[in-house]
């Protein structure tokens, strides 16, 4: 799949955070992970100069570079990140990379100093108010990253695209929500997002408000609207849950699912097309006609809509 399309695993959202700049004077680190799109306000200035939604260091006058480390909010390997330069122009880093390490236990300034870190993304130029979307090869799992710029200036934001690592050892035999991102699960693709992310269903949590959630245009010919998932891993089902929390006049009409197990592409059907309601939580467990096992399942809405979260409660396999 692109990897644009995986999760951002350093999104404040799943609970990534900037835990130390060597300068931030500026614009506050903070802003790196935050998860919605920077803005720039016009005449807006602070008492050290002008406002920026991003994370921006003073002017170097001694040799070095800076950088900023954040916490990924879950263990993961990296596919491929955005080094976003929006609204920064002519004081954006001239380069930029990327260092990862995997640090366990106490998250100390000492202990992120001597990490064992490797390199992620080589030193790489920067253009102006731009997003600059670079591969990573064969990482392997971390939890940290350190955005090292060259020499100082701004960036907007840092979107770490990756795939969880679960430890589906320790999950092995418990009911656990096998859609769930914090379990390794991942969104593949939609037939239309134009309103919210297709991502948004398996967050943690209930959505915060519609914005939250996976909602496609009105549909204004034949046809419905779908998403796939990719499921943590193979798993029987016991149950799933459809919440249209939020969606009040506009939530689907109703919804079905089907599975399918790799590597036969054939979709089964596990849920039969069922009625929802606005703004509420849809749990079905004796109307599933197959449990699987199953490694993907399709959700489809008629005709179209939002929903905000998806769960699909069962056992690995």
């Amino acid at each position: 799949m692109d990897v644009a399309e995986l999760p951002d695993l350093a999104s404040a959202r799943l609970g990534g955070r900037a835990v130390y700049a060597n300068d931030d004077f500026f614009a506050s680190k903070n802003n790196l992970v935050r998860p919605e799109p920077a803005v720039f306000v016009p005449g807006r200035y602070t008492a050290r100069g002008k406002w920026m939604d991003g994370w921006e260091s003073r002017r170097r006058r001694t040799p070095g570079h800076d950088f900023c480390v954040v916490r990924l909010g879950w263990r993961g390997a990296v596919r491929g990140v955005d080094i976003d330069t929006s609204h920064f122009n002519g004081n954006q880093p001239e380069f930029a990379s990327l260092d990862g390490c995997d640090l366990r236990g106490a998250e100390t300034r000492a202990r992120l100093a001597g990490s064992d870190w490797f390199e992620l993304v080589p030193r790489s130029p920067l253009r102006p108010s731009a997003h600059h979307l670079l591969p990573v090869a064969g990482a392997r799992p971390v939890t940290h990253v350190r955005l090292n710029i060259f020499p100082d200036g701004g960036v907007a934001r840092l979107r770490v695209r990756g795939e969880v690592a679960a430890d589906l050892m320790r999950l092995r035999g418990r009911l656990i929500d096998l859609a769930a991102i914090e379990n390794g699960a991942v969104v593949l693709s939609a037939s239309d997002e134009h309103f919210g992310s297709k991502e948004h269903l398996i967050l943690p949590g209930r959505a915060r408000n519609m914005a939250d959630g996976w909602e496609t245009r009105r549909r204004r010919g034949p046809g419905h609207d779908w998403v796939i998932l990719r499921l943590a891993a193979a798993g029987r089902l016991e149950r799933v849950a459809i919440d249209t929390h939020h969606f009040k006049g506009n939530y689907p009409e109703s919804a079905s699912i089907e599975g399918r197990q790799d590597p036969d592409p054939a979709w089964t059907e596990v849920l039969p097309r069922a009625r929802l309601r606005p703004h509420a939580h849809h749990t079905f467990s004796k109307e599933l006609l197959s449990r699987g096992p199953f490694t993907h399942l399709r959700l489809r809405i008629y005709p179209d809509g939002g929903v905000s979260r998806l769960r699909v409660h069962g056992r690995l396999v």
